[in-house]
């Protein structure tokens, strides 16, 4: 009697752990690229490659000329998720290059990529006509990677 309800409790948590398991293999987490983006120190947007677009829109309007955006990109493939060569470029609706900004590498941490609200909002002002977007580029990426929309 003794024996059979050890085996009830040891078959019961195995098939707990498996669970448990089986649900951490579906999250959006794991094996994807994400991003982070701080508006000083506050986190703005919080994103994962798979995401639809339409989510990635900054409004900087009430940020201050003197803030400051932070950018984390973290590479699934990469340990410290920091890439190697990583630029965060502007580009206007017809892929036209507008700023770029080049950051350098940091192997052992992900540190991140600081950029101007001021010159953001003065580019955004001087190509008010088209929509701007914010790319993310590493040695580790193929292609560019749209980060967000500027309103």
């Amino acid at each position: 009697m003794k024996t059979m309800k050890v085996k009830i409790a040891l078959c019961s948590a195995l098939l707990a752990i498996v669970l448990g398991l089986v649900t951490m293999s579906f999250s959006p987490r794991l094996g994807l690229d994400g991003y982070e983006i701080y508006l000083n120190d506050k986190l703005i947007m919080k994103q994962y490659i798979n995401q639809p677009l339409n989510l990635r829109t900054l409004q900087l309007d009430k940020a201050a000329p003197e803030d400051m955006l932070w950018i984390k990109y973290n590479h699934c493939t990469i340990k410290s998720g920091s890439g190697s060569e990583r630029v965060i470029v502007l580009k206007d609706m017809k892929g036209h290059e507008l700023k770029q900004w080049k950051f350098a590498n940091s192997p052992s941490e992900n540190k991140p990529m600081k950029v101007s609200v001021a010159e953001l909002r003065q580019l955004e002002k001087e190509h008010a006509d088209h929509q701007v977007s914010m790319y993310y580029k590493s040695k580790e990426l193929a292609d560019a990677e749209l980060l967000a929309y500027l309103r």
